[in-house]
C-alpha cells in the first residue's frame, strides 16, 4: 500500500511538473529582450502522433537542457555572451520573433503551421533570419515511412513556394565559421540508422547567395547536447556535434 501511495504521488506530481517531469507543455519564463543573445525555440501545436512521455508535445524534446548545455559551450570558447539561464520560446506568430536572429525548430515530423505562421517565418527568413532544422525520426518509425520529411517539405512550400533542398557541400561557410569541418560521412547518431543528412535551404534557391536555414536531416544533433552532462553517449561523439552547433551559431550571427 506504500509502495502504491508513493507511486500516485510520484505520478501526480510528474504530472503537474515535479521530478523533471512537467505534465502536456513545459513551464515557460521567456526572458524580456535585452539584446543579449537568447536562444529561441519555436513552439506549435503538435500533430497526432507526436506526443511523449508525460503527454509532452513533440516540440519540447530536449527542452531547455540541450540548449542551455549549448549555450555554456559558446560561452566556454568565445565572448558571445550568451544567456545559459533562459531558453525563450515563441511561436512563429508571435511579433516577438523578428527581435532574434536565431531560431530553432525541432521534430518537425509532427510540425503544425497556420497560414500567419507561414507567412510569419517567410518574412523572418527574407529580413535576414536564419532557422535551425533538428530531429528527423529513424525511417519507419511510428508508422513514418520518410522519419518525418513528407510534412516538413509539405510546409516549406507554403514557407517558401517552390523550394528546393540542397545537399550541403563540405566547402560551405557554415561549416568553417568556427571549427574546421571537413566531413560529416562518420558523423555519430544518437539513435537513427545510417548516415546523416544535411540539407540547406538558399535565398531565391541559389547556393550562390545566403543559407536561410540548415537542415539535420535523419539525425538528431541536439540529443548529444541535452545528454552531455548525463554520461550517456561518447565524449568523442558529442563534441562533433557541439562542433556543428557552434558553427551554426556563428554562421547565422555573421551571414
Amino acid at each position: 500500500m506504500l509502495c502504491a501511495a508513493a507511486a500516485a504521488v510520484a505520478q501526480r506530481r510528474f504530472d503537474e511538473g515535479g521530478f523533471g517531469g512537467y505534465g502536456r507543455v513545459p513551464p515557460i519564463h521567456n526572458s524580456p529582450y535585452d539584446g543579449q543573445f537568447t536562444f529561441l525555440r519555436v513552439q506549435y501545436d503538435t500533430a497526432p502522433g507526436g506526443f511523449w512521455a508525460g503527454g509532452r508535445p513533440s516540440w519540447v524534446h530536449g527542452y531547455p537542457l540541450a540548449e542551455e548545455n549549448l549555450m555554456r559551450i559558446m560561452n566556454d570558447l568565445s565572448f558571445f555572451n550568451a544567456r545559459t539561464d533562459n531558453v525563450n520560446v515563441l511561436t512563429l506568430e508571435d511579433p516577438e520573433l523578428f527581435k532574434y536572429p536565431l531560431a530553432y525548430l525541432i521534430e518537425v515530423g509532427w510540425w503544425t503551421l497556420s497560414d500567419a505562421g507561414a507567412g510569419a517565418l517567410r518574412a523572418y527568413l527574407q529580413k535576414g533570419g536564419f532557422v535551425i532544422v533538428d530531429d528527423f525520426k529513424v525511417l519507419g518509425w511510428r508508422g513514418v515511412s520518410t522519419g518525418g520529411w513528407d510534412p516538413f517539405e509539405r510546409n516549406m512550400n507554403r514557407v517558401l513556394p517552390g523550394v528546393r533542398f540542397f545537399d550541403m557541400d563540405m566547402s560551405h561557410p557554415i561549416f568553417h565559421a568556427f571549427f574546421e569541418i571537413d566531413t560529416v560521412e562518420n558523423f555519430p547518431q544518437a539513435y537513427n540508422s545510417g548516415k546523416p543528412v544535411f540539407k540547406g535551404v538558399y535565398e531565391d534557391n541559389d547556393p550562390s547567395k545566403r543559407l536561410l536555414m540548415i537542415v539535420n536531416y535523419n539525425t538528431d544533433i541536439s540529443q548529444f547536447w541535452e545528454w552531455s552532462g548525463r554520461g550517456l553517449r561518447p565524449v568523442d561523439e558529442t563534441n562533433e556535434a557541439y562542433k556543428l552547433g557552434v558553427n551554426y551559431l556563428f554562421y547565422g550571427m555573421t551571414h
